[in-house]
């Protein structure tokens, strides 16, 4: 296999903080010796999460063995996801917002048609549901566990409990039609072909406001392994909550 020299779109910081994390599970598990240092084992860690690259590209690349290289990112991964905020610290931590966009994406995954609980009839695909919560100027502020994708995303919210939380926490809330009958907290666009002038204004009001959420599932798909997931879906989940805390930490 040819390799040649590559670069990663990501400050030395999130580099730094990841090999923290490592260094800080090494020493906890008792760790004595290790084929790659923390520093090189976060980097392949990052060159799979940001730029996607297989197994077996990184075991060429960095001269180890693919199983090796599998042990590393997993390692990796799990420790990143056990930093990630709850939905209960994230509520803890919206309050503090005017209001927070709520959206819903699907993260491609490769399966068979008999897969039916993975299928989004919406999307025409397989994939995982993932339900984002953002800022009013479109930040990331936190994702959820990943479902099978053939639920709608308002079924999908209420299964992770993000309609009960908001409500309880007294969250204004901006969403797109797929959340219409949600409750009062959560505001989208009203429906129908003869609308008053008044609700036209408020539905072009509105979708100016709920746009913003797309920059934060685009920020999401900026980390390429989301665009086409190979792994086990129950291993999704500790991927995206990874791929945020690493969002916030290079933010």
């Amino acid at each position: 296999m040819l390799v040649h020299p590559s670069s990663i779109d990501l400050s030395t910081r999130t580099l730094r903080f990841l090999a923290g994390e490592l260094t800080s599970k090494r020493r906890d598990i008792g760790t004595r010796w290790r084929r790659l240092p923390v520093a090189r084992q976060a980097l392949i860690a990052l060159a799979h999460l940001r730029c996607g690259e297989t197994y077996a590209q990184l075991a060429a690349g960095f001269g180890i063995g693919i199983a090796t290289v599998y042990r590393y990112i997993r390692e990796a991964i799990e420790v990143l996801a056990a930093l990630a905020p709850t939905l209960t610290e994230a509520m803890k931590t919206n309050q503090t917002k005017a209001f927070v966009i709520l959206d819903g994406t699907l993260l491609p995954i490769d399966r068979i048609a008999a897969d039916t609980a993975y299928y989004s009839g919406k999307h025409k695909r397989h994939g995982m549901n993932i339900q984002v919560l953002t800022d009013p100027f479109g930040r990331l502020l936190w994702a959820s566990p990943a479902l099978p994708g053939s639920p709608h995303d308002l079924t999908a919210a209420r299964q992770l409990g993000i309609i009960a939380a908001l409500a309880a926490a007294g969250l204004r809330c901006w969403a797109d039609k797929a959340y219409q009958g949600a409750g009062g907290h959560v505001r989208v666009l009203f429906r129908g072909r003869r609308l008053k002038q008044w609700e036209h204004r408020h539905n072009t009001a509105h979708t100016k406001i709920r746009c913003l959420g797309e920059q934060a599932i685009a920020t999401l798909k900026g980390w390429r392994l989301l665009r086409r997931l190979r792994c086990g879906t129950n291993r999704i989940t500790n991927v995206v909550k990874a791929v945020v805390v690493l969002h916030h930490v290079s933010a």
